[in-house]
């Protein structure tokens, strides 16, 4: 039986108001994140309110953490400070 407040009683489709209580943003920046595409969602109904589907915002919580991890890895290597391979940026430690 499932917990009130577990995940599974949400269902496959996010509103974007329980995808910000996820993420612990705010509903605002969910929807940043879905209008620039970064967070893959579809609109539903008449009205067409916006619904994240749950394994997608695994996904994309999943390759954040891998952009973070490869992101701390870059910092760590001795490459990061060359300009040509920073896009032109000075990367400072």
């Amino acid at each position: 039986m499932n917990e009130p407040d577990s995940p599974d009683r949400l269902g496959r489709f996010l509103t974007l108001a329980d995808t910000a209580d996820v993420l612990n943003v705010s509903a605002r920046q969910v929807y940043s994140l879905v209008r620039s595409g970064e967070l893959p969602a579809i609109k539903v109904g008449a009205s067409g309110h916006w619904r994240i589907e749950r394994e997608v915002l695994e996904s994309y919580i999943e390759a954040m953490y891998e952009e973070s991890r490869r992101l701390s890895l870059w910092n760590q290597s001795d490459a990061a400070p060359l300009p040509e391979l920073s896009d032109g940026r000075i990367i400072r430690r």
